[in-house]
């Protein structure tokens, strides 16, 4: 497995500490990271997967619409001559796919898989403990801090109601066991917390 060298992390670790972030930040990394060691044997590809995950939001500004994208792009320049093209521009997808959170039609075999993977493990504090859910929601509201309480109500609880619309929230069955229900459970009371 490649991992980032000390110089591209200490340039993510400056990114995600940045004043904007209260979710989005280093701990969400760290997060991450723990499920990226929980779920290791099921990563057909370490790298590409790693990779994905440290930079899938480097960029994040609450106010454009644009950072899975501006993340990936970051990431194509600074991996470039570290990781094999092929490499990097399959993390690079992966990190695109977390605008929707739907699988990238453009991906098969161990590349779907592992983008699947990821997806869930992004996904993971929907289904938390409602104590650790009910945080994310209040930081959320604080990254969004700039948008007043009727409109932000409004558009948190489409995209909440959004994921709760879907079939499954997760696209692997291991995470489906271990989240769906609980998921389920806290986006329908912070629906309903929302009064929309």
């Amino acid at each position: 497995m490649i991992a980032p060298d000390d110089t591209l992390l200490a340039g993510l670790k400056a990114r995600y500490d940045e004043p904007q972030r209260a979710y989005h930040s280093w701990v969400h990394i760290e997060a991450l990271l723990g499920h990226f060691e929980t779920f290791a044997d099921q990563i057909h590809d370490r790298t590409r997967v790693l990779w994905a995950l440290y930079w899938h939001d480097a960029v994040y500004d609450p106010m454009r619409g644009d950072n899975e994208q501006v993340s990936a792009d970051l990431l194509r320049r600074e991996g470039a001559g570290v990781l094999s093209a092929e490499t990097l521009e399959e993390a690079a997808v992966i990190i695109e796919a977390t605008a929707k959170h739907q699988l990238p039609n453009s991906l098969s075999g161990e590349v779907l898989l592992d983008a699947a993977l990821f997806l869930d493990l992004d996904l993971s504090i929907l289904g938390a403990r409602a104590e650790v859910f009910d945080v994310y929601e209040d930081n959320i509201r604080r990254e969004y801090g700039f948008v007043p309480e009727d409109a932000y109500r409004a558009g948190r609880a489409a995209i909440l109601k959004g994921f709760l619309g879907r079939d499954r929230l997760y696209f692997t069955d291991t995470c489906g066991v271990l989240w769906e229900a609980p998921a389920r459970a806290n986006l329908a009371r912070s629906i309903a917390r929302l009064g929309v």
